[in-house]
């Protein structure tokens, strides 16, 4: 909730400009005036943490939605149709599982060109393949339940009752697996900004902070220490939700 606030309303939690230095300020350890210390250019590092919530989040975000709305597309055709149809996706999904994620993310990106935006649509089409294994298993589960049999039975045509009837039922453990992926997002998106990929300077990206701080790491530990914290925690606050989307739906 805390990092949701950050990245809806950042100018409400901090005064700071996240990209204009204060001069004479520099590498000034955390303390009183700059709560979390200041960079090599004297700017405020609680205040870029900050506005880093809303380009890693907004990321994430359309990392997600794209691979949940995809790979759910691709895993309810796949599941629904079965025979040829079926083995056509699932061997499609089976090639992108077997690429690396990172790789796969890094092949997209440099096709697309850097940037937060480009960078989440990367991860967005690494996290298809998830998706769609996911749902795809669970809308052959509920294929099979005598409520869809009956409504198959009743005079139900083929994609109302997989619209009205298969798909709802199918999404509980997806909507948990989008909370997980979500997380998983994050890191993706910081791990690509911290190696050069996602979004330039001077944006305050998660990845970026922690890049650009590691040249200072014996002198100013707070550069990459504060931002790589914050990264794990909502990393972690992530999967922790997901754990309670899934116990609640078991």
């Amino acid at each position: 909730a805390a990092v949701a606030l950050c990245a809806l309303a950042p100018g409400l939690l901090t005064h700071f400009s996240p990209v204009q230095g204060i001069a004479g300020q520099q590498l000034q350890a955390p303390g009183a005036a700059h709560w979390l210390g200041t960079d090599a250019l004297g700017r405020d590092v609680y205040t870029r943490v900050v506005y880093g919530a809303v380009h890693s989040l907004s990321g994430a975000f359309v990392a997600v939605a794209m691979g949940l709305v995809l790979g759910t597309l691709l895993g309810l055709v796949a599941g629904a149709s079965g025979g040829l149809v079926d083995d056509a996706i699932m061997r499609l999904v089976d090639v992108l599982l077997s690429v690396p994620a990172l790789l796969l993310s890094l092949a997209i990106i440099i096709i697309l060109g850097f940037g937060t935006i480009n960078a989440a649509i990367a991860v967005g089409v690494a996290s298809i393949a998830g998706f769609a294994r996911l749902l795809r298993s669970e809308v052959v589960r509920v294929r099979r339940s005598e409520y869809v049999e009956a409504a198959f039975g009743s005079g139900g045509r083929f994609w109302p009752v997989l619209w009205r009837h298969v798909l709802p039922n199918s999404l509980t453990s997806v909507i948990a697996l989008a909370a997980l992926q979500f997380g998983s997002a994050i890191l993706a998106i910081s791990t690509l900004g911290f190696l050069g990929y996602g979004a330039p300077p001077p944006t305050p990206e998660w990845g970026l902070l922690i890049a650009e701080g590691r040249n200072y790491i014996s002198t100013a530990w707070w550069l990459t220490t504060v931002p790589g914290l914050v990264v794990v925690l909502v990393v972690l606050s992530a999967n922790r939700i997901s754990a309670g989307l899934h116990k609640a739906n078991a």
